[in-house]
């Protein structure tokens, strides 16, 4: 009688069933069809083995060596690839389970009260839980098959050190929440009265949101927001001169001079703020978006122009500003054409982005924008792409509203497994969007244990739709049902690749293949919506350190595929693959139609060979949004300029000046502009592979 030892001593008969059973997960993981008489072949070559050693009892990891060394020698390499990581991920999960894990399970309810100066929040949780720790703490506390499912790289759940601490992101409402006052734990912050005082707290707004959440921050509605502190700021400069002895028919003029002055250096101390200012522990400045253009007023407008010119130019070098990430939302009748009131922003906006790549662009006359626009809601976004709108549960909008938790579906995967069989294709997606859905049914039902006070600003101060009268030892459960839960998706090229040969930039069925499947994605959520009253979306991921984490993985099981698994990265969401030749007009034509279909967040990017013209981002804009119905869209060029003189660099190895080697290079990588160096492998990759769709040297004529 065969007894195996288990991990905690006991001993048990060895029941072969089990066996079985472990092929069989692996066997299925990767989508392979085995006959039963297989599984019982493989199984009875096992127990030989186990005959053939003549002992009386096993360790389960000798068990399991027994059946590894059985599929890899047996010719079922995938099969065999596929159980051995498992294990491998289950075994680390075994190993941090200790004394920690019961720590992190208290820390995780409410941090220590031992320093007075450690708080409740988010930031404050991090500070005692090593992120890595977390993660696994979370794998371990989920479900077996949700755990094995981000393991395996069939599904990734973003921010898994945040599972059970915080929710994703946040459109602020700065206005409401400026004018009515806040508290940051040690005090009451009232009203501001001018102009620069509204500015510095809008960056306080921003930084204190961020210690209480793990993605980004937007204003979605600056210009508007902070115009309504110009003129109370113009009254006080108007009294300050009437008491200095003014005479009237001059203090227009010097109002005006004088509160033009006040604006610039309020605008110029964001920018300086949001590139310095450090939350969460220090670990790194807000993820700020900011979204302007569709200005309501005169002083708004203002306030447009000047942050603007203030973002053009730079930091005290001139060096290129990283944060805020700037949304221009262009709008006919507003700022669009020639003759439209505030036609001279959206020129000074492209004149910007031609300088800097921000700002990036919006199109409130995509259908469905225009849809909320003409009922008074003017949509947002954020870099990280962010997109919220329509509610399941009360009145459509943007600000207080933001994206709970996404996950996002390894595509190219199963168009692997499904072996150029598209029904089969759509069977496995279905089953994956099934796996998705529940594992952020499960996210909800962690995050909703949540109180108030574990989120002490972002809900304890009122600023996320449905925290209104809340306690602070109530439930977020309110709170969860005002945000988006999404599904996203990467790798759609390779997918394609997978599935056909050629990738939707490459030929027409691919491209409308392309659509079939993400309007499949879509139809599921919206399907999802009305069975869970939930405010479902499809999510076009903004894959950094994931796109090179699902292809890593996937060449350990399916070894290098040509077009699919042959690099170092999966193509970002449904992007035509950043080394493929294509025109400015393709691109926008082929991608144009995902911007709808990705309801939960989406962009489109145009690669440029240099630095453009003001007039030639005018012209791919104009190109898009009168030809298509793309929202939004950002044109990527390479920033480098000389860390020693400033100087800006034109392709040169060398600063032309002062001749130096010391060259700091920005790219856009996933919404955000970032310093080169702090590219993950996968993206240092990608950004080798660029190719741009046009140059630079001239006005599109598109």
């Amino acid at each position: 009688m065969l007894h195996v030892v288990k991990r905690d001593g006991r001993k048990v008969e060895f029941d072969s069933i089990k066996i079985t059973n472990a092929i069989k997960g692996a066997t299925e993981e990767i989508g392979y069809d085995l006959k039963e008489s297989e599984f019982i072949e493989l199984t009875q070559k096992v127990i030989k083995k186990i005959e053939e050693i003549n002992v009386e009892q096993l360790n389960v990891e000798q068990v399991q060596n027994i059946v590894e060394n059985t599929l890899l020698e047996n010719n079922y390499r995938e099969i065999g690839v596929t159980y051995s990581n498992y294990r491998r991920e289950r075994t680390k999960i075994r190993e941090i389970k200790s004394d920690l894990m019961k720590a992190i399970e208290k820390i995780g309810v409410e941090t220590d009260r031992d320093n007075a100066n450690v708080g409740n929040n988010f930031s404050s949780k991090l500070l005692r839980i090593a992120s890595e720790s977390n993660k696994w703490h979370n794998l371990s506390a989920m479900p077996k098959y949700l755990a094995k499912a981000h393991e395996n790289g069939d599904i990734y759940y973003h921010d898994l050190d945040s599972y059970n601490l915080t929710t994703n992101c946040l459109h602020i409402p700065t206005r409401e929440i400026l004018e009515r006052g806040f508290n940051t734990g040690y005090g009451t912050i009232r009203r501001p009265k001018r102009i620069e005082s509204a500015a510095e707290l809008s960056c306080i707004l921003l930084q204190s949101t961020q210690n209480d959440m793990f993605g980004g921050q937007s204003h979605p509605d600056f210009d508007n927001d902070m115009g309504v502190f110009v003129n109370p700021t113009r009254k006080e400069i108007i009294k300050e001169l009437t008491e200095l002895g003014i005479e009237d028919e001059k203090i227009r003029e010097a109002t005006e001079k004088k509160l033009r002055r006040c604006i610039e250096q309020s605008m110029q101390g964001i920018v300086y703020n949001l590139n310095t200012m450090h939350s969460r522990a220090g670990s790194q400045v807000p993820f700020s978006s900011i979204n302007l253009g569709i200005p309501d007023s005169k002083d708004a407008a203002l306030i447009c122009e000047i942050f603007l010119l203030e973002y053009e130019k730079g930091l005290g070098n001139e060096e290129q500003p990283i944060f805020p990430n700037i949304i221009f939302r262009v709008k006919k009748g507003v700022n669009k054409e020639v003759g439209d009131p505030y036609y001279y922003l959206f020129e000074l906006a492209c004149r910007v982005a031609a300088k800097r790549m921000n700002p990036t662009f919006m199109n409130l006359d995509a259908d469905f924008n225009k849809v909320y626009y003409d009922k008074g809601v003017v949509p947002a976004t954020m870099g990280c792409r962010t997109y919220i709108c329509s509610n399941v549960n009360g009145e459509p909008g943007t600000k207080g509203r933001g994206n709970i938790a996404p996950t996002t579906i390894n595509l190219p995967r199963i168009g692997i497994l499904a072996k150029k069989d598209i029904n089969k294709f759509f069977k496995l997606l279905d089953s994956k969007l099934e796996l998705a859905k529940e594992s952020l049914m499960h996210r909800y039902d962690v995050l909703k244990r949540l109180r108030v006070k574990d989120l002490p600003f972002v809900a304890g101060q009122g600023l996320m739709k449905g925290s209104e009268n809340l306690k602070a030892d109530d439930s977020i459960e309110s709170i969860l049902l005002q945000g988006t839960w999404v599904i996203g998706f990467i790798g759609l090229a390779e997918t394609l690749i997978a599935l056909t040969g050629k990738h939707h930039g490459e030929d027409e069925q691919s491209r409308e293949l392309g659509l079939k499947i993400v309007s499949h994605m879509r139809q599921y959520t919206d399907r999802l919506v009305e069975e869970t009253h939930l405010n479902w979306s499809c999510y076009a991921t903004p894959a950094e350190g994931l796109s090179g984490r699902f292809i890593v993985q996937d060449k350990k099981v399916f070894g290098e595929l040509p077009g699919v698994t042959d690099k170092d990265y999966y193509t970002n969401s449904y992007h035509v693959p950043v080394g493929h030749a294509i025109s400015i007009k393709d691109k926008i034509d082929i991608e144009a139609p995902y911007h709808k279909l990705c309801n939960g967040g989406h962009i489109s990017y145009i690669e440029l060979d240099d630095y453009p013209s003001a007039e030639t981002i005018m012209d791919i804009l104009n190109y898009a949004y009168n030809n298509t119905n793309i929202n939004y869209i950002g044109i990527n060029f390479h920033i480098r300029y000389c860390r020693e003189c400033g100087t800006y660099l034109h392709g040169e190895e060398k600063c032309p000046n002062c001749e130096s080697n010391n060259i700091q290079g920005i790219s856009r990588v996933t919404g955000y502009l970032s310093l080169d160096e702090r590219f993950g492998s996968g993206k240092v990759a990608e950004r080798s592979d660029r190719i741009s769709q046009g140059t630079s040297k001239h006005v599109y004529t598109i």
